[in-house]
């Protein structure tokens, strides 16, 4: 019994060291008041008023509260050719919570808000021709999302339940989400395989808390409840719980 003790000890302290090494420097912003908590934009997206061609883009930005020291909220913005703002898609916890469906499709000028505080980080951008052959399919894959009555912040569906989504839709893409993009790897309560977010490979996943990706975009991960630790040997990198990926800057 000692034993099994030791080891689960051990167990959790690797699922957790992530985590509070994010918060302990400042990476996760743990409390504050979401009313007052920053969402003006980080000016990193281009004006629609200057930029015409297509765009599309995809952004990252730390939960707000606790979930910040594990995971990352998602989203997806596109601006079609000439439009004079971008269409953000989201899903957002507390419409759910509300009575709505979580699922956000808005017009926006400004995709690249602060989440309740938390910078964010583009994690795809697109532009031209090649964006504009998206717009439609990503438009089709947020319409056509199974979960827009139903929400759960851990495994999922979640933000980033919907994110993936859309990305295995939209092969195209070769969208490669973090680890830290909690709810990625939940596929469902009868799906247990499918192609990874960047559909550049496999994956299997039990439930969304434990599961095993391997990718050309990806590389290689391991799911444990929900927590992914892998390895990208394209770009040396590491993947981890709570502190996501490190490595080279990838811009």
């Amino acid at each position: 019994m000692a034993g099994l003790t030791k080891y689960l000890s051990f167990f959790l302290l690797v699922l957790l060291a992530g985590p509070v090494a994010a918060t302990v420097s400042g990476m996760a912003r743990i409390g504050g008041d979401w009313r007052s908590a920053n969402r003006d934009s980080a000016g990193i997206a281009p004006d629609p008023a200057a930029v015409t061609l297509p765009i599309v883009q995809v952004y990252g930005a730390r939960a707000f509260g606790w979930r910040g020291a594990f995971a990352v909220h998602t989203w997806i913005a596109v601006k079609p050719r000439e439009a004079a703002a971008y269409t953000v898609y989201e899903v957002i916890g507390w419409r759910f919570w509300h009575g709505q469906s979580p699922v956000s499709q808005r017009e926006d000028p400004h995709p690249d808000r602060h989440w309740f505080g938390s910078p964010p980080e583009i994690y795809l951008e697109l532009r031209g021709d090649q964006a504009e052959a998206m717009i439609d399919k990503i438009q089709a894959a947020a319409d056509a999302y199974p979960y827009q009555n139903t929400y759960r912040t851990w495994p999922g569906p979640n933000s980033n339940t919907f994110t993936a989504y859309v990305a295995r839709a939209v092969p195209e893409l070769r969208l490669d989400l973090p680890p830290t993009a909690i709810g990625k790897d939940y596929l469902g309560k009868s799906t247990f395989a499918a192609e990874s977010p960047s559909s550049t490979g496999y994956q299997v996943s039990l439930f969304g808390v434990l599961g095993l990706l391997v990718g050309r975009e990806e590389g290689l991960e391991i799911n444990l409840l929900g927590l992914s630790f892998g390895i990208d040997p394209n770009d040396l990198a590491l993947k981890l719980p709570g502190l996501g990926r490190l490595g080279p800057d990838r811009s």
